[in-house]
């Protein structure tokens, strides 16, 4: 078929529209340690790898994809310690490398040695099948191409590893000459690769060319068909479910998203979808349930935050904000959630604000195990209006929000009692260099004792949050599993210029919650302090 009659084939459509065709199940093959690495402002120590690697074997994941052995020292030693340190249960460990180069031999290849020598049941090569990135990025010529795939297969399949190929670029590939893209996957087949993957590296393709694409290839091969989708177009999740519908399965993506540019497929959306929407099997049974929860563990293993609005896993997707939205949710949740929120461990959650009405109060008060009766919520809703009026968000502080409902309810925090705090900074001169050096004393009453402490910090946020450790510490073993996990401030009236109100916002997390407070004032230190006074105080409840 010429280039021409397949250019007008393929916009027409090879195949007459038919429904998709969901397989039982497909394999998860994750690459965050590999293609997700290469995100922005992402850098993983080797620990962090292992540990990554670790969270994506509990989710159940078929394959972790570790790294490219050989082409950075993180990686070879990442591949060094995983036989003696990462104990998988459920996925198998993979190797990423490349075909051997142009003109040379297989054998003495050094990227192909060095997929040898990681050690790893599987391993996946990275090949070019569109004929523009052989000539002008290889520089060399198509047959040549072809040569270097079926070398690479036949080399690593003689050295027993089970082989996948990645078809870099084969959706731009396949519509630019689609003779020599097809025959990139023929030679893989044929010397003995399991899987082929079909890369929409630029991510510029469509859930319908997808769909048409990998449909033609299934006429032409035996052997598993996977899917590599980027999101630069924002349809990765959907152009991976078009591909699985037209017989794609094997998923490849990254657990949230993670990749340069715009990211690979999120695996987080794409598992859901393909196994309570179209009851494709993902995960071994009962781990889908633990989505959320890995979901988090490495964003914070990754030091990247994640969105509120994250499909299925943010904190905010199964929110409910506004008197008549909460109201229905109260009758039947089913009204405003797609799926029930614990089939992906995640939790439904009353938003409360100034829109708030009782009802919602009154849900927010049920899920904290609160019984408050409509007088008593009728005040705290007068008192949380004045209090957004005056800048405070309850929207976003979930903890001060609690803090809130249990005092309107009658109780009131006995752990500490604080007499006074005071902070100095002072500015000197050390080694002929200026030096700023913060001090904050508090007095407190815990118990009977009267405990008065001093500690110092790299500023009056963290000088005030070490001097309450050190003052109440002896007397609250649970204060060390309490961590401050982030600080932000908000300039609430910039016409004011130093004068203004600021918001502040403090994140606490222990092993098992996290939970954000909140402080208003003109003054930033008050702010901070009201913030991080209630991160502590619901922090001693959480323990107690």
């Amino acid at each position: 078929m010429s280039s021409e009659a397949h250019a007008h084939r393929h916009a027409h459509g090879s195949h007459d529209f038919v429904m998709p065709r969901w397989p039982e199940a497909v394999d998860v093959f994750d690459t965050t340690l590999r293609d997700g690495s290469q995100q922005e402002g992402l850098s993983l120590t080797v620990d962090d790898k292992l540990r990554v690697a670790e969270q994506l074997d509990h989710l159940g994941v078929a394959y972790i994809e570790g790294g490219w052995p050989g082409a950075n020292p993180k990686d070879d030693e990442f591949f060094a310690r995983a036989p003696s340190e990462l104990h998988l249960a459920t996925s198998t460990l993979v190797a990423f490398g490349s075909t051997r180069r142009a003109n040379a031999r297989a054998d003495k290849d050094e990227t192909l040695r060095k997929l040898v020598e990681a050690d790893t049941s599987a391993v996946c090569i990275v090949a070019k099948s569109w004929d523009r990135h052989v000539i002008d990025a290889l520089r060399t010529d198509l047959d040549e191409a072809v040569a270097m795939v079926a070398d690479s297969v036949e080399f690593l399949r003689r050295a027993d590893k089970r082989v996948f190929l990645d078809a870099e670029h084969f959706f731009d590939g396949y519509r630019h000459n689609p003779e020599f893209a097809l025959r990139v996957l023929r030679a893989a087949e044929e010397a003995g690769a399991e899987t082929l993957v079909l890369c929409d590296t630029n991510g510029g393709t469509l859930p319908h060319d997808v769909a048409t694409t990998v449909l033609e290839v299934g006429d032409h091969t035996g052997v598993q068909i996977g899917i590599h989708c980027h999101n630069d177009t924002g349809c990765a999740v959907a152009n991976t479910l078009a591909a699985v519908g037209a017989g794609a399965t094997q998923v490849q993506g990254c657990i949230n998203g993670y990749g340069e540019r715009a990211g690979n497929a999120d695996l987080a959306a794409a598992i859901p979808d393909l196994t309570l929407k179209l009851s494709v099997r993902t995960l071994p049974p009962e781990r889908l349930e633990r989505l959320t929860a890995v979901s988090h563990h490495i964003a914070e293993l990754v030091n990247v935050a994640l969105s509120p609005q994250q499909p299925y896993v943010g904190t905010s997707v199964f929110a409910h904000k506004g008197g008549l939205h909460a109201s229905a949710v109260a009758r039947r949740r089913d009204l405003y959630e797609h799926v029930p929120p614990d089939l992906v461990g995640n939790g439904m959650r009353v938003v409360v604000s100034e829109m708030a009405g009782r009802s919602t109060l009154a849900m927010k008060a049920t899920e904290l195990g609160l019984d408050l009766d409509g007088e008593v919520l009728g005040r705290v809703l007068d008192e949380l209006k004045r209090l957004e009026h005056e800048g405070y968000h309850f929207e976003v502080a979930d903890g001060s929000l609690e803090l809130l409902l249990r005092r309107a309810g009658g109780w009131e925090p006995d752990f500490f009692k604080v007499e006074s705090f005071r902070v100095i900074t002072d500015h000197g001169t050390v080694a002929g260099s200026g030096s700023i050096t913060t001090e904050a004393t508090v007095k407190v009453h815990v118990g009977g004792d009267r405990v008065v402490a001093t500690a110092e910090g790299n500023g009056p946020v963290n000088a005030l949050d070490a001097v309450l450790r050190r003052a109440i510490g002896p007397y609250f073993p649970a204060l060390g599993r309490i961590h401050l996990t982030d600080y932000r401030v908000r300039v609430l009236d910039t016409g004011l210029g130093t004068g203004a109100v600021t918001r502040v916002l403090v994140d606490t997390s222990d092993d098992e919650h996290t939970w954000t407070t909140i402080g208003v004032s003109e003054n930033i230190i008050e702010a901070s302090w009201q913030a991080l006074y209630d991160s502590i105080v619901l922090g001693l409840v959480k323990s107690s």
